[in-house]
């Protein structure tokens, strides 16, 4: 049976990590851990940098909880008006073929980006904030698109099952979907966050799921 890690190594990995990702200034970014919750501090040029500092920890073995506290604060030449901001968010959602034409709202206030609206999948979802968070001047993005399924509901916990089992998880079965309408809870153990982070994508990708709730704990 492996020993867990303790706050010390978790802290010494995340560092490395952080200094491993080519798109973070590690050296402004401070590591704490407690009990296995990483809190992550400091001040970085964009919001792509603070989500790029934010992913790296959380590939980190033994992470199991993540707290960011990184401020975003952007150099003069990337500061962009509100009015500028708004307009190229909406050329590169335009550009992204998989949205459906005026499906996403935009409103831009002091370089935060809000977005709402309807899609019919996850997948749309999530790509609407991917593309717009790396635009200059972006200090943040708040995603309240909502899921519209247009699937029938039946078949999502045999479908869940299906795709945990292949993407060869190797403790799948120890990963229990539970469903109730469109929201699906996972239970179960888990050994890492890469592991946490495969069933939750498993179940926010199959048609028809709008909410997905992780109750799942990392084995001891």
């Amino acid at each position: 049976m492996k020993t867990a890690k303790t706050d010390s190594k978790v802290q010494q990995d995340v560092i490395a990590e952080l200094k491993w990702e080519p798109s973070v200034d590690a050296t402004q970014v401070g590591v704490e851990v407690k009990d296995g919750v990483v809190t992550l501090t400091g001040q970085v040029g964009s919001y792509a940098e603070k989500r790029d500092a934010e992913r790296a920890a959380q590939r980190v073995a033994g992470v199991q909880a993540l707290a960011v506290e990184i401020q975003v604060k952007l150099p003069g030449a990337s500061k962009r008006s509100d009015a500028d901001i708004a307009h190229s968010v909406k050329n590169v959602l335009l550009w992204t073929t998989y949205l459906p034409n005026d499906s996403v709202q935009v409103v831009v206030e002091d370089g935060f980006i809000t977005l709402s609206g309807t899609v019919d999948w996850e997948y749309q979802r999530k790509s609407a904030s991917d593309v717009v968070r790396n635009l200059m001047g972006v200090a943040g993005v708040s995603n309240q698109i909502a899921v519209k399924p247009r699937v029938s509901m039946t078949a999502i916990k045999a479908d869940i099952e299906t795709a945990l089992k292949r993407r060869a998880l190797h403790d799948a079965h120890d990963i229990k979907v539970e469903v109730h309408g469109s929201d699906v809870t996972l239970t179960g153990t888990i050994h890492s966050w890469s592991e946490r982070e495969l069933a939750k994508h498993s179940a926010w990708s199959t048609p028809g799921v709008l909410n997905v709730v992780d109750n799942m704990k990392f084995a001891i």
